[in-house]
């Protein structure tokens, strides 16, 4: 009795109003609507839609559509354009934007002017209610955007067209929205005009100038997950914020903060996955889901004017945004798939287009004999629209799904040298305050949809018993098992007894068959103790790829690489791996290269980067007695990446002995990163050779010029 009498209390009018009642709801549609219309082919995002048409107030009204559904679908709104702007290719994007430019052109007039022409002579509007209506066909939502960052192909090429056109498109129409309702009310002046234009040039500036030194300095001094999730959507926020205060649209802001942040937030870092995650787990399904409660379906049911009208709003809307993605294809020779990407991207209409209507709804140019006022856009014209949304996104769902699920696929099953089976990372850990900036590194080495699998290595000698070293130990690989678990890696820990730790990673290297060893070291100001022991112990008896890293300042916050080869790199044994390996950073961190070669290595890296999106800068350097140049060249946040080689082999020069001295004294205040290339140096038995035989190994190597010579000789000589 006393459960009915508590139960009885509970406000159950519809629609619902209280708060904890409204969220549970809107939680459970979240877990299940998306799961239920799956099992019959129904992508989620329609599944979020037909929940909110469900529960809203034109289906069940168990919803209204009132100031927190709005707060929140703002939110999603937002957060979609900020993501379109954050996982976009830079590189991708400035080698397409002529693309970009075609595109955003044919997908903005073909609406334009095929809608105008049948809303004047099919529907009988003005014209400046047809021009209004015409440029609502124009404008398009990425509702269908989370669909593709689910498969995996927001970085390509037919992605980042459409979401380039998407910001032509919007802000055309936006402009035309503002002219014709500057013009209906009598303020599109020149004054007007200028206003705008000085407006929008503050906006601009401010987002791409004032913001990034502010991120930068953000991102150098605050390390903690939280702060740094917040910073980034207060600077989503503010950027939205001043686009409207310059009179243009939120999304048009939150847009242009995902393209300032992008270089910003790697997108294979922690504090990505926290966004996607957020993002898509609230704030987006939010926004599907009051669109779905702005659907009124008994427009359908409300008279043949309603009808016509929406028959032709769906119609014109569908077809010039097919035939624009179509003429795009053609154009470019791309893939049917990509084509249907672009279609399907752009198809969806949702906030830009309720914006432009609602704006002409809303503007009365006179008052029928009875008194009745006359609107831009009657209500037909309204309740067409909002059947265009639900038909728009629907179509848009499920051509994406269909392209995305089969672009997703084809880059999968192709064998790429970017999932070659036998490559292994691994992280040497010495140092608690280095761990996470070499897991950053890993992640951004790491060839993206594969199963490579990063190690992290931590060795204890078992000549000492020193309890604090092993407690020191497990928490550095617990620390490191953590943070790459927020970037959804698996890194395998691993803790190896040995006689000393050189002979720890050594062992492990050729027990687990690493490709790449990553070692982190510490500021100096000892010559001697540059490289630590142990690290030049690993480098005279191991022949892999080793990466020498010390960071001065997080990856994120970097500008550039400042890439040194040594002459003859071209021709070391590794040459393609440890390219791929820095073009892949490249790529992650955003980070345009300049590369410092001679003319034949030159040749050899632009040969290896033709046809790759990489953004890269060449530079003759072949007096590496010069060394000290790049004191000149490097500017303040640049990665001072050197390509060095060990003793004996082809690319190897006297100068190179002298950079411990170089680094120490004039680039201090630099990160940088030292990289051995792999040497075909596996026949060589590790196992029994002391420090002092690779001593022997190392002059053979001098004197015959290779160190695969002087292995061979060393065994025959001293291992029958």
């Amino acid at each position: 009795m006393e459960l009915l009498l508590l139960i009885s209390k509970v406000d159950f009018t519809l629609p619902l109003k209280n708060p904890v009642v409204i969220f549970s709801l809107v939680l459970f549609i979240i877990l299940f609507a998306p799961i239920l219309l799956q099992k019959i082919k129904i992508p989620h995002i329609i599944g979020l839609i037909i929940a909110g048409v469900v529960v809203g107030p034109y289906g069940l009204n168990f919803l209204s559509r009132d100031s927190s559904i709005v707060l929140f679908g703002t939110v999603g709104l937002l957060y979609i354009m900020f993501l379109a702007g954050l996982e976009i290719d830079i590189s991708e994007f400035k080698k397409n934007r002529k693309q970009i430019a075609v595109f955003g052109i044919a997908t903005f007039l073909l609406p334009l002017s095929i809608g105008c022409l049948a809303s004047y002579y099919i529907l009988g509007y003005s014209f400046l209610s047809s021009l209004l209506l015409a440029s609502m066909f124009s404008t398009h939502t990425l509702v269908s955007y989370p669909i593709a960052s689910r498969y995996g192909i927001v970085r390509n090429r037919a992605v980042a067209l459409t979401v380039g056109g998407t910001m032509i498109t919007d802000i055309l129409a936006l402009l035309i929205l503002a002219a014709i309702a500057g013009a209906a009310k009598g303020e599109a002046g020149t004054g007007f005009w200028v206003q705008l234009s000085v407006s929008c040039v503050a906006f601009v500036a401010t987002v791409f100038f004032v913001f990034p030194p502010i991120i930068r300095w953000f991102f150098k001094n605050f390390h903690d997950s939280v702060s740094q999730y917040i910073f980034v959507l207060a600077i989503v926020f503010l950027s939205s914020f001043l686009a409207e205060v310059a009179g243009l649209e939120a999304i048009i802001g939150a847009f242009f903060s995902g393209l300032v942040l992008n270089t910003f937030v790697p997108h294979s870092s922690p504090l990505m996955n926290r966004i996607d995650f957020v993002g898509n787990a609230l704030f987006i399904p939010f926004f599907l889901i009051g669109v779905g409660m702005l659907v009124n379906v008994r427009v359908l049911i409300t008279g043949t004017g309603a009808l016509e009208v929406a028959g032709v709003i769906v119609a014109v809307a569908l077809i010039t945004k097919y035939l624009a993605a179509y003429i795009t294809r053609k154009t470019f020779k791309l893939s049917r798939e990509e084509g249907n990407i672009i279609f399907g991207l752009s198809a969806s209409h949702a906030a830009a287009t309720l914006a432009i209507i609602l704006v002409g709804y809303n503007i009365i140019i006179g008052e029928s004999e009875n008194g009745q006022p006359i609107r831009l856009l009657d209500e037909d014209v309204l309740n067409g629209t909002i059947l265009l949304i639900l038909v728009s996104c629907a179509v848009s769902s499920f051509v994406v799904e269909k392209a995305a699920r089969k672009m997703a696929v084809n880059e999968e099953t192709s064998t790429t040298e970017e999932e070659e089976s036998n490559e292994r990372i691994l992280l040497s850990l010495a140092h608690p305050e280095s761990v996470t900036q070499l897991v950053d590194l890993a992640v951004m080495l790491k060839p993206k949809r594969s199963e490579v699998p990063i190690y992290a290595l931590h060795v204890v000698s078992d000549t000492l018993s020193d309890e604090n070293a092993q407690t020191a130990g497990r928490k550095m690989l617990d620390a490191a098992t953590k943070y790459a678990a927020a970037t959804e890696n698996a890194i395998i820990p691993l803790t190896r007894f040995d006689s000393n730790i050189s002979n720890g990673i050594v062992y492990t290297i050729k027990g687990h068959n690493i490709s790449d060893v990553l070692i982190s070291i510490q500021r100096t100001t000892e010559q001697q103790s540059f490289f630590g022991a142990v690290a030049q112990e690993t480098l005279q008896r191991t022949f892999e790829t080793i990466f020498i890293y010390r960071a001065i300042q997080p990856l994120n916050t970097l500008k550039r690489i400042v890439a040194a080869v040594t002459p003859s790199g071209e021709d070391e044994p590794g040459f393609e791996h440890w390219l791929h390996r820095l073009t892949m950073l490249s790529k992650e961190a955003a980070l345009p290269i300049t590369f410092y070669t001679t003319q034949k290595t030159n040749f050899a890296i632009r040969a290896y980067l033709k046809g790759r999106p990489v953004e890269a800068e060449f530079k003759i350097f072949d007096k590496w007695e010069d060394f000290l140049i790049f004191s000149r060249e490097l500017r303040r946040n640049d990665l001072f990446f050197i390509v060095t080689s060990r003793k004996g082999n082809v690319s190897y020069n006297e100068v190179l002995d002298k950079l411990p001295y170089y680094l120490i004294n004039y680039f201090s205040d630099y990160s940088f990163i030292l990289l051995y290339p792999k040497q075909f140096g596996h026949e060589i038995d590790i196992e029994g050779i002391s420090t002092s035989d690779y001593k022997i190994i190392e002059a053979l190597s001098e004197r015959l010029g290779s160190v695969n010579k002087a292995g061979s000789l060393f065994k025959r000589l001293f291992r029958k």
